[in-house]
């Protein structure tokens, strides 16, 4: 039977509203993808590991408890989500007819088009302390000091759906100087111009402002990523003495994207300046008297707060790397 207002509805319109998986007319002229695909075990962007409903069969009878389940679980992720409210999803009692309503499809549309935007709107998160804390072993390195962390999920679904649901990796950089000389100031300046470097599905964010933006690769998030680094943002010392100093974050998978199940993201000081520092007063004091660089990995988690169940991500993070040259 066609989808259309005012019609009763059918198994196969039903079972459409529940788990088709294009937007388009694929299941009985339903053009929405499923409430299951949205937000039940999905693929690629879509997806938030929540409990599928189940289709019925095609000689059962459509209660109105059922109707009642495929509105509860849509009004669910429009609680997390945050987008407008729904206009569809008014409970029907037993006895009713169960009649497709108007708005259904632009609702889960509504639904799909969040989610599959990483839930931007989505505030019941909350961000981690310290998973990996990672210090130079010692001050006064010549060339680059690199850092390594990574984050790895319990599946690649799992990984895809902590990030569809609004999940973030966020690093920060900073420093550890026993006396802080200039040099030691530009590269913390640098980490605060960075501030918290958030890694979302579509998109990256940094917290920070100032210093030379030498590389943006911010429109760059999870999804983006192959299995070779790619520079989510570079930032050049815009102090007048160390303009060839520099901090530079990548980030990379260790598979195709939806088969992932490790972030690797790497911290990279470049002390391209002379090995003088300058205090103001003497000319050379401190050679080679680069800080200690500390790179900190946390994570933004989506909570349950607001309508989704734990789909137990299973997180654990490990420090890859921590070199000088």
């Amino acid at each position: 039977m066609a989808y259309a207002v005012n019609d009763t509805i059918s198994n196969s319109d039903y079972n459409g509203l529940l788990n088709n998986t294009a937007s388009g007319t694929p299941n009985a002229g339903v053009a929405a993808r499923g409430i299951n695909y949205i937000a039940g075990t999905g693929a690629g962007e879509y997806g938030l590991g929540q409990t599928n409903l189940t289709a019925v069969g095609t000689s059962d009878t459509i209660t109105a408890a059922q109707w009642n389940s495929l509105f509860t679980f849509m009004n669910n992720i429009q609680n997390h989500t945050n987008i407008t409210a729904l206009t569809s999803t008014t409970a029907a009692a037993a006895g009713d007819v169960i009649a497709i309503k108007a708005a259904l499809e632009t609702d889960l549309n509504a639904l799909a088009a969040a989610v599959a935007g990483g839930s931007t709107g989505a505030d019941a998160l909350t961000t981690s302390g310290a998973l990996q804390t990672v210090t130079t072993a010692s001050e006064g390195w010549d060339s680059t000091a690199t850092q390594e962390v990574s984050i790895t999920f319990g599946s690649a679904d799992k990984m895809r759906w902590f990030f569809n649901a609004g999940g973030k990796a966020r690093i920060t950089v900073g420093i550890v100087a026993a006396t802080e000389q200039g040099k030691d100031t530009a590269f913390k300046d640098l980490g605060t111009a960075i501030g918290n470097l958030d890694i979302a599905s579509l998109t990256t964010s940094r917290s920070g402002s100032g210093e030379s933006l030498t590389t943006d690769g911010l429109t760059l998030g999870m999804r983006d990523l192959t299995t070779s680094y790619q520079t989510i943002l570079k930032l050049t010392s815009d102090n007048s003495t160390y303009t060839s100093n520099h901090v530079e974050i990548f980030a990379k998978l260790n598979a195709a994207v939806d088969s992932a199940v490790t972030m690797t993201i790497k911290m990279v000081a470049t002390d391209g300046a002379a090995d003088d520092q300058y205090d103001g007063v003497n000319a050379a004091v401190g050679i080679k008297d680069t800080p200690k660089m500390v790179t900190t990995l946390f994570t933004i988690t989506p909570t349950f707060d607001q309508g989704l169940s734990d789909p137990t991500y299973s997180i654990t993070t490990a420090t890859v790397s921590n070199t000088v040259t």
